[in-house]
């Protein structure tokens, strides 16, 4: 009987191959996409932040991504944090210093997380790979609105 529940639970570095890899141009609609690729090229001499148009800021979704488990890399932009500094809430974001030092990325392109357990991150330009089941779930907030939400089931340091 021991032999036959080893069986039935495959070894957790099984578990993690077969999650699928979420890559943020995943979380992007076709249209999208395409706008991003056929904007003019960015000039950087002016004083202001660089603008996206204000299609791509709609926060449109890929609806085939809702319940999608899997993991993702990105950066952590805190949310809420204990007194001994655990990470409880956080947006995720393909670069580091979106929200904070530049203006926000669209909202399909930052994932709202809440984990419970809470993990400690030395800095924050280290990223980071979560493991969960993506929502489609718009989230508002000071720093930054979300189209997408995860349910968290684990955080760790982002190795290739």
């Amino acid at each position: 009987m021991i032999a036959l529940l080893g069986a039935a639970v495959p070894a957790y570095s099984e578990t993690k191959q077969e999650l699928r890899e979420i890559d943020w141009l995943d979380l992007m609609p076709a249209e999208d996409l395409a706008l991003l690729e056929n904007m003019p090229e960015l000039e950087h001499e002016g004083d202001g932040p660089t603008l996206l148009p204000d299609e791509i800021m709609t926060g449109r979704v890929v609806p085939e991504m809702a319940s999608v488990q899997g993991r993702i890399p990105g950066f952590v932009v805190p949310l809420k944090t204990t007194r001994d500094m655990r990470i409880l809430e956080f947006f995720l974001v393909p670069y580091y210093g979106a929200c904070i030092h530049v203006p926000p990325p669209p909202p399909n392109q930052i994932i709202h997380m809440k984990y419970k357990e809470g993990f400690k991150l030395d800095a924050l330009y280290d990223p980071v790979w979560v493991t969960g089941t993506l929502v489609i779930d718009r989230t508002e907030t000071d720093i930054g609105t979300s189209s997408y939400s995860m349910v968290v089931e684990a955080v760790e340091p982002y190795e290739e």
